[in-house]
């Protein structure tokens, strides 16, 4: 007596399965890309004692030599910083505010980001530097 055996379907061909699996990768690798820093390229102060401190929560306003600001890496006005930081002041209250400038860039251009940090009577304000020492970094 012969048998039959019946025959399975399967719903997705197991010969592309490496295929749907380069895909996922890219997928991945692709969305990885889009959370990333973004930074300007300045020249670091100096310091001789730098205090490291926590950077997780925080908002970053950067001032290049010419005195161009920017928010977290995009570039923007006073008004909009004075905007950021009162809604970040709102949603976490610990929010620190880390002042990044050239080297290069006059006193006057950062102290009108204090004078509008000051004038929000915000506290929280850390300059970021590069430590004096050699061979250390950021």
């Amino acid at each position: 007596m012969k048998l039959r055996r019946e025959r399975r379907r399967h719903a997705i061909p197991l010969n592309s399965m490496s295929d749907v699996a380069f895909l996922l990768l890219i997928f991945i690798m692709l969305v990885s890309l889009i959370n990333y820093r973004r930074e300007v390229n300045i020249a670091y102060p100096e310091a001789e004692n730098p205090k490291k401190i926590n950077a997780e929560n925080n908002l970053e306003i950067w001032v290049d030599a010419s005195g161009a600001l920017y928010l977290d890496g995009d570039s923007c006005t006073l008004r909009r910083i004075e905007e950021a930081v009162v809604e970040a002041h709102r949603r976490a209250p610990d929010t620190r505010i880390h002042l990044i400038a050239d080297r290069g860039t006059a006193f006057q251009k950062v102290n009108v980001v204090l004078g509008a940090l000051q004038a929000l009577q915000y506290r929280s304000v850390g300059f970021v530097v590069k430590d004096a020492a050699p061979g250390a970094g950021l």
